[in-house]
């Protein structure tokens, strides 16, 4: 009897250690499950973007035809917010909405000056594509060389926000 006496009491703090064990376990997994599905809306957000950006791109790589060439302008006006924002934003957007995003697309088309001889034309156009939130941005680029006749584009991806 003395024997038993010794041991009452002692299954009470290991079923409680057992216990907060598993909870926090639980709170581990539960937070872990919360920063994945975080990032996983952060990576739609940014491949939602990156379509938009893309398919602005295309969309003005063919309305290139009717753009009259200024010569001697620089291409830097992308990097300007004025270009992109504002009443006298240059840039257009080329589809009236896009489908879950913030703002549709935009666009900005201009002249680019080659110091190679051999393009006759070189314009750089410029995409800017949203997600869901205003926060999710992609930035493109295409630069379109015409010589002879001959388009060759040269596709690039601005990784940040230029402005």
């Amino acid at each position: 009897m003395k024997r038993r006496s010794l041991s009452r009491g002692a299954v009470l703090p290991v079923v409680l250690f057992l216990a907060a064990m598993m909870l926090v376990t639980a709170s581990a997994w539960l937070q872990a499950s919360l920063v994945a599905a975080r990032s996983a809306v952060a990576v739609r957000e940014r491949v939602q973007a990156f379509h938009a950006a893309d398919s602005a791109l295309i969309r003005c790589g063919r309305m290139l035809s009717g753009v009259s060439r200024s010569p001697g302008d620089e291409s830097s006006r992308w990097r300007s917010k004025t270009s992109f924002e504002g009443p006298a934003a240059a840039a257009i957007s080329p589809f009236a909405a896009w489908p879950y995003a913030y703002r549709a697309p935009q666009c900005l088309i201009e002249s680019w000056t080659q110091t190679d001889a051999a393009a006759s034309a070189s314009y750089l156009i410029t995409a800017r594509g949203f997600g869901a939130t205003p926060d999710s941005e992609a930035w493109l680029q295409l630069r379109i060389d015409v010589a002879d006749g001959v388009s060759t584009q040269h596709w690039r991806r601005v990784v940040a926000k230029p402005f």
